[in-house]
């Protein structure tokens, strides 16, 4: 039998997992700023050559390559993110860049040549039997998901994959738990993506040379880790930069106007403030604030494209609040420099609506389902949320603390997928 490879490409990053032919299995590993690891951004950047031979020729980069090639030039350049939330999409048909028409399934293809491509460790993919991940539902409220499903597969054959299975990926992201379950079981998989957080009702039979599954009910959310760093932004890092303040008009005191921060939802649109009027606009009300420095600094970070180095320092904070009751935050920049504590009890206040949205969205799936909380006979959790103690409780809580278990945080779909793949060859 000849290598499996599963592939999970994912709304923020995106992972492939090889199972060679003695059944074991590891994930394809990318070179990254100096270390190496198991995931690739799911980003596409194109930009047009402006010197020499080959000037207006559109170049792109894809993974981290296409954040270097964004930060280089954020205006002269063309960041696509998010392409798998536009699947089920019926409105979508193209996207123009620089003047060029590009259909989703070119766009992914694209992505899915490099996400092989640049493996660090030379590993060969070619002639592997591929299993792709897909979820349960894709994202919309008028999802087609037969659709989505066709174009997935149109941009699989387009990157050269063109005979591959799909598995759904709460399967896959519990299939390597499920392995160890005697009997069998109700398993509520909390899968916490970039783009979404999904929850999913499994039914898994009776252990055998291929494990039925069947999904019972979903639910999911449009939240992701990024609205979890953005609270620490919201609450330690944009007052700082005035979010809050006040200026004068005329003897009057008004609110320094909280659009100037909606932005910092995500790094990447911290570039669309750099339009002239918006900065002019920012300076304005600086000249008349009560404290004009904050909003300077504001400026300063709007034009030096300093969103992506603000973004790092804050995860980095996140992460660490996962193992410690506090952390600090240090982050400078030109005449900006912040340094401060940020409690765990207090992170865990700020992301209390998103918490609320999680519980309301595994309601909805066990009501779906048709399965009370008390039949989940286990929960298993992935995904770097996962690891953030307030989401684990929630769960614990509801379902208790022994039935609750985590783990392969980023990997354990793909790696699922590969598994998957393996039980599905015939004998």
């Amino acid at each position: 039998m000849s290598g499996i490879i599963g592939i999970d490409f994912g709304t923020t990053n995106s992972v492939i997992a090889l199972r060679d032919e003695e059944g074991r299995v590891s994930t394809v590993r990318y070179a990254v700023g100096g270390r190496v690891v198991d995931t690739f951004r799911s980003l596409l950047c194109f930009w047009a050559e402006e010197t020499g031979p080959s000037r207006g020729k559109l170049r792109h980069a894809a993974g981290p390559h296409a954040i270097e090639a964004y930060l280089d030039d954020p205006l002269g350049s063309r960041l696509i993110m998010s392409m798998k939330s536009y699947l089920a999409s019926r409105s979508f048909t193209e996207t123009r860049v620089f003047g060029r028409g590009y259909g989703l399934e070119e766009l992914i293809s694209l992505f899915l040549r490099a996400l092989a491509g640049h493996a660090a460790d030379g590993a060969s993919l070619a002639g592997a039997r591929v299993v792709a991940g897909r979820p349960v539902r894709f994202v919309g409220e008028q999802a087609d998901d037969a659709l989505a499903e066709r174009r997935l597969r149109a941009a699989f054959a387009g990157a050269g994959w063109e005979a591959l299975d799909f598995a759904l990926e709460p399967e896959a992201a519990g299939h390597r738990f499920a392995a160890g379950l005697e009997g069998a079981a109700h398993v509520l998989v909390g899968d916490f993506g970039g783009g979404t957080s999904d929850f999913s009702l499994l039914r898994f039979e009776e252990p055998g040379a291929r494990r039925r599954v069947t999904a019972l009910g979903h639910a999911g959310v449009g939240i992701a880790g990024d609205a979890f760093d953005y609270r620490i932004i919201d609450n330690v890092v944009s007052p700082r930069l005035g979010k809050g303040g006040t200026y004068r008009v005329m003897g009057t005191a008004l609110p320094v106007p909280p659009s100037f921060y909606t932005s910092f939802a995500r790094w990447h649109r911290l570039s669309l403030m750099r339009a002239p009027r918006t900065l002019r606009e920012i300076g304005e009300v600086a000249r008349a604030a009560d404290h004009p420095e904050q909003l300077h600094h504001l400026i300063r970070l709007v034009e030096d494209e300093a969103g992506y180095a603000l973004y790092q320092a804050v995860s980095g904070v996140k992460a660490a609040l996962s193992g410690a009751e506090e952390a600090v935050l240090r982050f400078r920049h030109g005449g900006f420099a912040l340094e401060e504590t940020v409690r765990r009890a207090d992170f865990e206040a700020w992301i209390a609506p998103e918490l609320a949205r999680f519980g309301g969205a595994v309601d909805q799936a066990l009501a779906e389902a048709g399965v009370a909380a008390d039949a989940v006979d286990r929960v298993f959790l992935t995904g770097g949320t996962s690891l953030v103690p307030a989401v684990r409780r929630l769960f614990e809580v509801r379902f208790g603390g022994e039935r609750v278990a985590h783990g392969g945080e980023f990997v354990s779909v793909a790696e699922g997928l590969a598994l998957i793949g393996a039980e599905r060859v015939p004998a």
